[in-house]
């Protein structure tokens, strides 16, 4: 726009200037030989060649305005003294000084411009009254003639004035028009928001991404309109920032979750919003005048995922080193102790004649050798079958079986514990539970890990109780204790391999915290349902979901079948010689 501006004051000063030069010769011949004023006054009415000279070479637009009003200010006062003063025919002229600064668009110039028009006035209207004037240079009878020169070449100078004024408007509106479709054009296919707040956060502008971003209608997000939709939690930092900023504190980020879709949407879902604010300019246009703070809001809910799950994974690499060391020391313990016994009680077998062993001694000794190796064995079971079940090499074999005889039969082994420990085993089941489709032994093995976690955990005089009944298509089974418990804080990790609910340096039993994972596992894979209830120092319900007929759940393959067609008779007889 200053650029147009500067082409039109330069354009109609040359123009100007090089017409009056141009009329110079015209005027030689018409009026003969000129005399001083003359000479003057046309030397005079060249100088604006000068002044667009001068702009073009500073740049200096409203210098050039002030120089072209003083200019003309002295060109209407030289005529006006000269031919009448305040009457004279050029006095009119002073009307364009003001009209002409007012295309400089600067209201300082205009506003000077006015007074410096006024103050010639007032000095004409003075010489005038106090005959300080020479006498008019005009005849008497020319004087119409130069009136209406005067009057028609100021009404031909404002029209031109105003044409320029109306095309330097046409290519301002233009000008603006096309810098409001470049910042519209941005703002729509730009995906980040721009808004504008106020120091209480209330936003006075938001750019039309918002309607994307937020799901939701530009005026439901004016005012308060976002700020009601951040979420509650997140409320405090996000006026924090905004008030921080319109403070003088510097840039801020913030990061919060806005609500989005319509207002009446149930169940409202959240993203997050990383929002950028700065302080505002004060020379802005665009803002109202308590604006104080832009920002600039941008869609992070990829990254706030992205960085869960770096966090989630960090927790879990560190949940798999704990559970190694947790494992390397279980293991340490559960191997060395009947090793150790192994290792001691056949050393003093050897040495049966140095230590005088009778027959019952060498029993005991037999005994307790046979004892921790059975420990050994089942210890390594466990983590074998844990590692086929991890690896998907335990394969379900479904098969019908009576259940009520399997758990009588895991019952009975695990009869002789509970009596050892002092515990009462309490078998409930009734004698018309069906008959059912599954995998018979992995059936017993989740029955004999729940009894034996249940036996182990519960103190002497206690009572562990098992239990079977049908509910729908499923056959359910529990096993109550009166033991330890488990705490509400274990309860989260119940199931996970190597885990025990007591810690390491407090553990009072044996165990490598395999039974409880192998029974989920296979609970699992028979696609059942495994509850665990608990209370510390009352005792402990493990409820197993199995279904009735898991070749319904889990339908079986269809084999393929592949006919074999007979060769024809020629081709045996080919075949038979070929052999020969």
């Amino acid at each position: 726009m200053m650029a147009e501006r500067h082409r039109v004051f330069i354009g109609t000063r040359l123009l100007g200037g090089f017409v009056l030069l141009a009329s110079f010769p015209i005027y030689l011949a018409v009026r003969g030989a000129p005399g001083l004023l003359e000479v003057a006054c046309f030397a005079w009415l060249t100088v604006p060649i000068l002044l667009a000279y001068y702009l073009s070479r500073t740049g200096r637009y409203e210098d050039a305005h002030c120089l072209s009003s003083v200019l003309l200010a002295g060109v209407v006062m030289l005529v006006a003294i000269n031919t009448g003063g305040i009457a004279s025919f050029a006095a009119v002229w002073l009307v364009a000084i003001p009209i002409e600064a007012a295309l400089s668009g600067s209201r300082r110039i205009v506003a000077g411009a006015t007074a410096l028009s006024l103050m010639c006035v007032l000095l004409l209207i003075g010489a005038s009254t106090g005959d300080f004037l020479p006498a008019s240079k005009i005849p008497q009878q020319l004087n119409s003639v130069f009136e209406a020169i005067g009057i028609a070449s100021v009404v031909l100078c404002c029209a031109t004035l105003a044409f320029m004024t109306e095309m330097l408007g046409s290519t301002s509106r233009g000008l603006l028009s096309a810098e409001e479709r470049r910042y519209s054009l941005l703002a729509r296919n730009m995906s980040d928001v721009i808004s504008l707040h106020r120091r209480n956060g209330a936003i006075e502008f938001i750019s039309p991404a918002a309607q994307a971003l937020f799901g939701t209608q530009l005026g439901q997000l004016a005012g308060h309109g976002l700020f009601d939709r951040v979420h509650v939690a997140d409320r405090p930092a996000y006026l924090t920032a905004i008030a921080e900023v319109a403070r003088g504190a510097g840039d801020r980020d913030v990061e919060f979750r806005v609500r989005c879709g319509a207002d009446e949407q149930v169940g409202p879902s959240f993203i997050w919003v990383e929002m950028r604010c700065r302080p505002l300019e004060r020379n802005a246009d665009i803002s109202g005048p308590d604006a104080e703070v832009v920002a600039v809001l941008r869609d992070i809910t990829e990254r706030k995922a992205q960085e869960q799950a770096l966090e989630d994974a960090r927790r879990e690499a560190e949940r798999a080193h704990a559970a190694k060391s947790q494992f390397l020391s279980t293991m340490s313990h559960e191997l060395r102790t009947p090793l150790n016994a192994i290792i001691g009680f056949s050393e003093m077998m050897v040495r049966e004649a140095e230590l005088n062993l009778d027959a019952e001694r060498r029993r005991e000794y037999a005994q307790l050798i046979n004892d921790s190796g059975q420990h050994l064995l089942s210890v390594v079971n466990g983590i074998l079958d844990m590692s086929k079940i991890e690896s998907g090499g335990f394969e379900i074999s479904a098969e019908p079986f009576v259940p009520r005889e399997a758990i009588v039969s895991c019952s009975n082994l695990m009869a002789l514990k509970a009596r050892e420990g002092g515990l009462d085993l309490v078998v409930n089941v009734p004698e018309n539970l069906p008959d059912m489709v599954g995998d018979r032994r992995a059936f017993k093995q989740i029955l004999l890990n729940l009894l034996s976690n249940a036996i182990k955990f519960t103190e002497r005089g206690g009572s562990v109780t098992v239990s079977a009944s049908v509910e729908g298509a499923n056959l359910a089974l529990r096993v109550e204790d009166t033991g330890v418990g488990i705490a509400p804080d274990d309860m989260k990790r119940l199931g996970d391999p190597f885990f025990q609910a007591e810690k390491t340096y407090r553990r009072r039993h044996e165990g490598t915290g395999l039974g409880l994972s192998i029974v989920k596992a296979l609970v699992a894979m028979h696609h059942g349902e495994m509850n665990v209830q608990s209370k510390v120092d009352v005792g402990t319900t493990i409820s197993v979901k199995l279904p009735l007929d898991l070749d319904k759940v889990v339908p079986k393959p269809s084999p393929v079948v592949t006919t074999l067609m007979p060769k024809s008779k020629e081709q045996s007889e080919q075949r038979i010689k070929r052999s020969a």
